[in-house]
């Protein structure tokens, strides 16, 4: 398949031409990320209905996906710039297959509790790293594709279609887990990214950037500033994503999943509407805002009495959430030089790593202490912490600038 050139002949897109290269891309994601979907609703229930482990330990097996991911992200990321993104997606993808392996021997060992949940630790540890693999490329894939001048719309539809896979695999891996059981959720996981992988040799590739790569350290220099307020702001959706089913199963209340439905479809129609925001306004402005909003759902979410209430306060979360990638996305890949830009994506997106490896079994504390209502209060807290991240790169925004009519790196 021929490159696509990154350079002028992204230059001067139309928006439905950025949307016509962004479409395979967000097909891939959505093919990838629909395990993910999948198994968020049902992992829980499996490790402490069916092993017998409580909720640290879910916290734990939830997380440690993101921890894979995170360890992995450099070198994903150096990957996509020196070899090319789709190799960087292509073998993620075979890690996600054998992911799924790991998934159904840990289903068909269940009566061993303590082997099962081995298995489904290496799986999750597999899964992450070709997930991240997987995602940067994608990310970069994207990139190349469209122009710098559209990096806040290949991230915001790169989140279109993940968590319209989390939107819509949490009811069907409801409905996989209910009538034939676990193992046929983690079976999905094995099917789907062989057919990512089909699609993947549809699409063109684009070509290496020219120019002088930076070291990853610099990179994540470069980078943290909007890195950190992205992990403090995806605090909210691992609160969801990690205890919304227990804390449902506590309550009484049913359809768990609807609450991952609504925070999806909050999340997806503001993007499908809104995704250009973050290049025509600036990302420090808009993940002010957003972060605002995303707080305010955590907290109707800790006070809720009812499962609609609930409901309402993840779809807000996912309103706020929404933009939050994009927004300090846009921040962070303009700091590097073009020939570093797929492992500015990986140290970026490895922030979202870290923020769910670490929330997952923080979050896990806070509902064995306090009950799982309190787990919404410490997200809306940590969320509202990177306001003021958000408010110090809206305040550098005169100087980057000045620097870059100097002749800066950038």
């Amino acid at each position: 398949m021929a490159n696509l050139s990154s350079g002028a002949a992204t230059a001067t897109l139309s928006q439905p031409q950025v949307l016509g290269r962004l479409l395979p891309i967000s097909l891939l994601v959505f093919c990838c990320f629909l395990t993910l979907g999948i198994m968020l609703p049902v992992l829980p229930l499996f490790v402490h209905q069916q092993l017998g482990f409580g909720t640290v330990t879910v916290g734990v097996v939830i997380g440690a996906q993101s921890l894979a991911a995170l360890l992995t992200r450099a070198h994903a990321g150096q990957m996509a710039d020196s070899r090319g993104a789709a190799v960087a997606v292509r073998r993620g993808l075979w890690l996600v297959a054998a992911a799924g392996v790991l998934h159904l021997l840990a289903a068909y060992t269940h009566a061993q509790a303590e082997l099962s949940l081995g298995l489904l630790l290496w799986g999750r540890l597999t899964l992450g790293a070709g997930e991240s693999l997987a995602g940067t490329g994608l990310l970069s894939w994207g990139l190349g594709r469209v122009g710098l001048p559209n990096a806040g719309r290949v991230m915001a539809w790169v989140g279109i279609a993940m968590y319209a896979a989390i939107a819509l695999g949490a009811p069907l891996g409801m409905l996989l887990q209910g009538q034939l059981g676990f193992v046929a959720a983690a079976a999905a996981v094995l099917t789907l990214p062989l057919l990512a992988l089909a699609i993947s040799r549809l699409i063109p590739t684009v070509a290496l950037p020219a120019g002088v790569r930076e070291p990853f350290y610099r990179v994540l220099g470069a980078v943290w500033q909007p890195g950190l307020g992205l992990a403090m702001g995806s605090v909210g959706f691992s609160a969801i994503a990690a205890f919304i089913s227990l804390h449902f199963a506590s309550r009484g209340w049913a359809n768990a999943s609807a609450t991952l439905s609504a925070f999806g479809a909050a999340y997806i129609g503001t993007r499908l509407f809104l995704a250009g925001l973050p290049d025509k306004l600036g990302g420090a402005r808009i993940a002010l805002v957003c972060l605002v909003i995303e707080s305010a759902g955590q907290l109707l979410l800790w006070q809720a009495d009812t499962q609609w209430l609930a409901f309402a306060g993840a779809a807000l979360t996912g309103l706020g959430f929404s933009l939050v990638f994009p927004a300090f996305g846009v921040e962070a890949v303009k700091r590097v030089v073009p020939a570093s830009r797929g492992s500015a994506l990986g140290a970026y997106a490895a922030f979202f790593d870290l923020a769910l490896g670490v929330a997952g079994p923080l979050l896990g504390l806070v509902a064995s202490g306090y009950g799982y209502e309190a787990v919404y209060l410490a997200g809306a807290m940590t969320v509202a912490g990177a306001l003021p991240i958000a408010a110090s790169l809206l305040r550098a925004q005169p100087r980057q600038a000045a620097s870059m009519a100097l002749g800066g790196t950038k």
